[in-house]
């Protein structure tokens, strides 16, 4: 099993969700966050003054998938994510060493 964690912008989430969904997987959590990689923030101008936004908002997503659906679950985010523009995120798979379903009991693969 892997797990996926995925930087987007946040108006890509609905198209990631539903790539996701026609991959065959069920499963993810999504978290509001700011960061900021090359682009490095930019400016704006309120009321007559400009300020700096060095955290932009993006959207994390995570899922654990079994091995099998791992290249599929990362072209499809790739693909729903893409903009071509900079800051349209990255994908970072790690290792899972195991899972357990709460309410079952049930351990592994069983348990996503």
């Amino acid at each position: 099993m892997k797990k996926i964690e995925a930087i987007i912008k946040p108006f890509k989430l609905d198209e990631v969700k539903e790539a996701l969904q026609d991959v065959g997987l069920q499963g993810i959590t999504v978290l509001e966050a700011r960061g900021f990689g090359r682009q490095k923030g930019h400016t704006e101008l309120y009321r007559g003054a400009e300020y700096v936004v060095d955290f932009l908002p993006k959207v994390k997503i995570e899922l654990i998938v079994p091995d099998s659906l791992l290249p599929a679950a990362v072209e499809a985010i790739r693909t729903a994510a893409q903009t071509g523009r900079i800051g349209d995120g990255k994908i970072f798979v790690l290792p899972v060493e195991g899972a357990i379903r709460i309410r079952t009991g049930e351990s592994g693969e069983d348990a996503i």
